[in-house]
């Protein structure tokens, strides 16, 4: 079976953010604990985000100007982030994603060389 670029490119980022933190399970009346759900679905959607972007947790640390540790903090669902932090992560998200959507669209612009 052959596959686009970008379907291939999209399963492979997929793959790669397979190692997701774990959400809580719920108690016996079916409610999730809402500090411990907050923080692995906040975690997880960086995670997400940053490989879809296609950056390291050094890359995305140096973008947002947060400490590595931090990040790995929060990524893996030990750390709660304060607002300013969230902010400067979903930046440097955002702008990795504007950048990558325009170096996908100059691929394509690109004559074949022959």
């Amino acid at each position: 079976m052959v596959l686009p670029r970008d379907e291939y490119e999209r399963l492979t980022t997929l793959a790669k953010a397979g190692e997701l933190p774990p959400l809580p399970r719920p108690d016996a009346q079916g409610n999730y604990p809402a500090v411990e759900y907050a923080r692995a679905s906040l975690a997880r959607k960086i995670i997400r985000d940053r490989v879809a972007a296609g950056l390291s947790q050094r890359d995305l640390a140096l973008r947002a100007g947060v400490r590595v540790e931090t990040l790995c903090r929060i990524e893996t669902g030990k750390h709660v982030p304060s607002v300013p932090t969230i902010d400067k992560l979903d930046r440097a998200l955002k702008q990795a994603a504007r950048e990558q959507q325009v170096h996908k669209r100059s691929k394509r612009a690109r004559p074949k060389s022959e």
